[in-house]
């Protein structure tokens, strides 16, 4: 039988990805937003394609407010296009 590829729904295209594709964001018991490259911490995630419209999309419609039921600040928006950035350059 053929192992199942973890499949994920953007949170800015609604795009169904398999998990290898995406990135995660997470929120930490902290109520903390970060981006976990590893896919393997703590905290509940939502997932983004690796392109940078997504994550604008995600923006425009509270993509990640839905995702973790709590209004998050611009500041957290830009903070993951700083790392998102990062990333993309690598």
């Amino acid at each position: 039988m053929a192992k199942k590829i973890p499949v994920r729904q953007c949170i800015g295209c609604g795009e169904m990805k398999s998990k290898k594709k995406m990135m995660r964001i997470l929120k930490t018991p902290e109520d903390k937003i970060v981006l976990d490259m590893t896919g393997k911490k703590n905290g509940r995630g939502a997932y983004l394609c690796k392109q940078r419209e997504c994550l604008v999309k995600a923006e425009k419609n509270k993509g990640l407010e839905r995702s973790f039921k709590m209004s998050i600040p611009t500041e957290v928006y830009e903070s993951l296009e700083r790392e998102f950035d990062k990333e993309n350059e690598r």
